[in-house]
């Protein structure tokens, strides 16, 4: 049976489809005081719980969905499409938590496996007290890329993530890869994105990542290719999180779409990566 939280709910309808279990239907009462709890009234064996924690209140559904799985299933799986706060895996500054670890204590808890779907860093899937697999979702953002690209070439946020991209280009079929330059203001801590030296000029650019998150960063790195006369200007991620105006500021760099998977489900959902999950599970 499939549970799905609130904010993965595409992707656990698609996931029941891949896998032809049940789909249950949780319902929700909210208490005047802002509390609230879930209500599911399948059971099964088995139960998967698919939950993106996009937020805190996703976090404590996730909470309540295994403690009501984990009295009937005898087999609890945790699907999180998007772990929220993965990329706080260490504590960059004296006095403060390894945020990641923490949340992944808690999941821990109530699940006998979890899976997730390209982490920010993927020594995250140590910080589960059970087995964690991690499926990898970016091969999926080559299937909604236009067919005609013209001399694709595959940019990566930083040296770090060239393997991202280059498994976006391997799964379109032709294509180069690169990565921007970064730096970071010593003062201010905000980091810039430079373009290599590469030549993109009447080129198509497929700007990846795992996650866009407020957009700043990749628009304003945008702005110099548009300088250098590229073609068309692409930006493809596995977690198109888009919190605030990213989507605007993205629009307004000259990105002519957006693609993402429904790892978050938004405007830029694209394509779903419960053919992977189903893989695996």
């Amino acid at each position: 049976m499939i549970l799905p939280g609130s904010t993965a709910q595409s992707l656990a309808a698609a996931l029941a489809a891949q896998t032809n279990d049940s789909l249950a239907v949780p319902q929700t009462t909210r208490f005047a005081d802002g509390e609230f709890k879930v209500r599911v009234e399948s059971k099964d064996d088995r139960a998967v719980i698919v939950c993106s924690t996009v937020c805190s209140e996703a976090h404590i559904e996730l909470l309540q969905l295994q403690e009501i799985a984990s009295r009937f299933a005898e087999d609890v799986i945790t699907v999180l499409p998007y772990m929220g706060y993965a990329r706080q895996d260490e504590a960059f500054v004296e006095g403060e938590p390894v945020s990641a670890r923490a949340v992944a204590r808690a999941i821990s808890t109530g699940t006998d496996r979890v899976i997730t779907v390209t982490p920010h860093e993927p020594h995250v899937r140590d910080f589960f007290d059970v087995p964690c697999d991690v499926v990898d979702g970016a091969h999926m953002l080559a299937d909604p890329l236009p067919d005609d690209l013209t001399e694709p070439l595959f940019l990566a946020p930083d040296e770090g993530a060239t393997d991202l991209a280059g498994t976006v280009r391997d799964a379109y079929g032709i294509g180069t890869t690169d990565y921007f330059e970064k730096s970071r203001d010593r003062d201010t801590g905000s980091v810039e994105l430079h373009p290599s030296e590469t030549d993109v000029t009447d080129r198509d650019v497929i700007v990846t990542d795992d996650i866009i998150a407020t957009g700043s960063t990749m628009s304003k790195a945008i702005d110099h290719l548009r300088a250098d006369d590229v073609a068309r200007v692409f930006a493809a991620c596995v977690h198109p999180m888009l919190a605030d105006n990213a989507r605007t500021k993205l629009a307004d760099a000259g990105v002519e779409a957006v693609f993402g998977t429904d790892t978050i489900e938004r405007s830029a959902t694209t394509v779903s990566v419960a053919p992977a999950i189903a893989d695996v599970l």
